[in-house]
């Protein structure tokens, strides 16, 4: 199997876990609202979605400092914490409390504790990226089910739109997502989803991917980097080019052998193919907060069933239409032009969510969630 066909099935790969974290998030919406984890008293407030933005922001300032003084390691522990957090209230649901404990009233799942204790512990011990891709689709089900319940369908709306907006910023932009990204893939920690390409491959060793060209626009005109102007450049020089220069860059054979030596090495290791395919843990979690969304408000129109789970028509076109950002994602990463994945995932899930919400006889008004304001 060649690099390409590697790159197919690892793309596919990501596919797949964006469906079962949707199809998982689908099942958990009806369970979670039964054990009360609904806590939002007006679902249809969309200020709700404003506090978390300025949530994100705190929350991603903090990190930084953290990551700049040298708070990695506390870091690394909330961001593991919080992972354990959100696995138990999965576990809770899908592990049958067949041995409790009854603690000031409560009444505790031993075996989802245990089961969710010992995810902390292989994050912590043994960070390999099927650990950090188990936990991630849990975390991720999890996550997107709690706030598809709490969040109605006008600040779901309104979380997405300013959310695209943000990563678009964030990394187009100010880049300092950029360097939360690089700051989070040194601690392995489940922030993304690692598909290797390769059965060698090991996440504990690899290097930090480029989540963008984010130096751009400092870079030289392919064209003009010929044999001098490459061996002028140096090995660091050759290192700082990012990848979509480097695959403008038309060399033949004769000229290649009249590279300098380290230059050579230089341009073939930094140029070699990629050994995994990653993406965001946020890009598979936000799109899916409107599909829960829209399979517990909306109770107008046909329902269907996805993989067993029952859920509205305007959640499922909104599973289709992030599947559709998904793809054209992954056909622009394997170009060589990595992009923020929110504006089109999350601006294919709201496409998918308004044509089935329109198509299930809703007007627009009712469809955005304005109905309560007009």
């Amino acid at each position: 199997m060649d690099h390409d066909q590697r790159e197919l099935l690892a793309s596919a790969a990501i596919v797949g876990i964006f469906f079962l974290v949707q199809v998982g998030a689908l099942a958990l919406v009806d369970p979670f609202v039964q054990e009360g984890l609904q806590e939002v008293e007006d679902t249809d407030d969309p200020s709700l979605s404003i506090f978390y933005l300025l949530a994100i922001l705190i929350a991603t300032a903090l990190m930084l400092v953290a990551i700049k003084h040298g708070g990695d390691a506390v870091l690394r522990l909330i961001i593991i914490f919080a992972g354990v957090y959100i696995a138990l209230f999965v576990f809770e649901i899908l592990i049958p409390a067949l041995l409790t404990v009854t603690v000031g009233g409560f009444s505790i799942n031993i075996l989802a504790w245990v089961s969710a204790l010992v995810l902390g512990i292989f994050l912590y011990f043994y960070p390999e990226w099927y650990v950090i891709d188990i936990a991630g689709i849990i975390m991720a089900i999890g996550a997107a089910a709690l706030f598809g319940i709490n969040f109605g369908i006008l600040p779901a709306l309104v979380l997405l739109v300013a959310l695209a907006v943000y990563d678009a910023i964030s990394v187009y932009g100010t880049e300092h997502m950029l360097a939360l990204a690089s700051g989070m893939m040194d601690m392995r920690v489940p922030v993304v989803f690692v598909v290797p390409l390769s059965l060698s491959f090991t996440f504990l060793d690899e290097e930090k991917p480029d989540t963008v060209d984010s130096d751009a626009d400092e870079q030289p005109d392919p064209d003009e980097l010929d044999v001098g102007a490459l061996n002028d450049l140096g090995p660091e020089g050759v290192r700082d080019l990012n990848i979509q220069t480097l695959r403008e860059i038309d060399l033949d054979e004769n000229e290649a052998e009249a590279l300098d030596g380290a230059v050579r090495d230089a341009l073939e290791k930094k140029g070699s193919k990629r050994d995994a395919l990653y993406i965001g843990l946020g890009d598979a979690v936000i799109p899916t907060v409107l599909v829960a969304s829209a399979a517990f408000f909306i109770d107008t129109g046909p329902t269907l069933s996805i993989a067993g789970i029952s859920a509205t028509l305007p959640a499922v076109t909104a599973m289709v239409g992030t599947m559709i950002g998904l793809v054209v994602l992954l056909w622009l990463v394997k170009q060589g032009r990595a992009h923020a994945g929110l504006p089109l995932l999350n601006g294919g899930a709201i496409a998918g969510y308004l044509a089935g919400a329109l198509a299930s006889g809703l007007t627009l008004v009712e469809a955005l969630g304005l109905s309560g304001f007009l």
